[in-house]
């Protein structure tokens, strides 16, 4: 029989510094490996998003079958949606003609969508209670939406307003700094806030990448964008084995 701590235990990570930090370098891979694919093998936006889904159905599927939280395998699957979000955006776009406003307001409804579903069906969109497979279900589609919806707004500060890619990643960092602030002064609710921070580290991941790979004449750096995603990935591995992470724990009369 499992303790009562195993069945507390989320099998995602408690959020801490770390989180944030390893989070904001797996959007910024997804948003190189996603363009490698894409753009440097010239492969295009619908086979990109082709095997990047497969590799997030997959991820998804390893990560609601293991009984555990695993580090590894969880970041593996943040990666895989945040690959798959950047190719979709993409794809929804440029591909089909609906714009950045038309790709970003589909997004965000489909996002809010996935939590008022969760909330009605479980009665809290609580990172803490993801430990069953269809809070798992809902956790991921909702970041897969998240991530996606991301992509989508760092292009449209990036490219329409004419930021560009240095500006609209200036933009969402103190939109989160905003956050952050309002965590530490405030009584708002910790589980809007989470939300709020993880659906803006996905625009700052997304205009970084950008911007470490884009064309000079675009306000990029040029890098290729095999070398940017493994070195991306390489600090993301020295820092899951560097810094233990723990599951996230349900403490008694946590919110929803």
């Amino acid at each position: 029989m499992a303790s009562i701590a195993d069945i507390r235990a989320s099998k995602v990570p408690e959020v801490t510094l770390v989180f944030w930090i390893i989070k904001i370098a797996a959007t910024t891979l997804g948003e190189t490996a996603g363009d490698a694919v894409t753009m440097s093998l010239g492969l295009g936006y619908l086979v990109g998003t082709a095997i990047y889904a497969a590799f997030f159905v997959l991820c998804v599927a390893g990560q609601i079958r293991v009984r555990r939280f695993h580090p590894s395998l969880y970041w593996l699957t943040i990666v895989a949606t945040t690959t798959v979000g950047t190719t979709l955006a993409d794809f929804a776009d440029r591909s089909l003609g609906i714009g950045y406003v038309g790709g970003s307001t589909l997004l965000f409804v489909l996002l809010m969508a996935s939590l008022a579903v969760w909330y009605w069906t479980e009665g809290s969109v609580s990172v803490d209670t993801v430990n069953t497979p269809r809070v798992e279900t809902f956790y991921w589609v909702t970041i897969l939406f998240s991530q996606t919806l991301g992509t989508a707004l760092g292009d449209f500060l990036a490219d329409t307003s004419g930021l560009g890619y240095g500006g609209g990643a200036l933009v969402f960092l103190a939109a989160l700094v905003i956050v952050a602030a309002l965590y530490y002064f405030t009584e708002i609710s910790r589980t809007a806030l989470f939300w709020a921070a993880f659906i803006l580290t996905r625009p700052l991941g997304a205009t970084v990448g950008d911007f470490l790979d884009k064309p000079r004449a675009s306000g990029g750096l040029a890098l290729d964008r095999f070398t940017a995603s493994a070195v991306l990935a390489a600090f993301m591995i020295a820092c899951i084995l560097v810094f233990a992470q723990r599951p996230a724990k349900r403490p008694h009369g946590s919110e929803a």
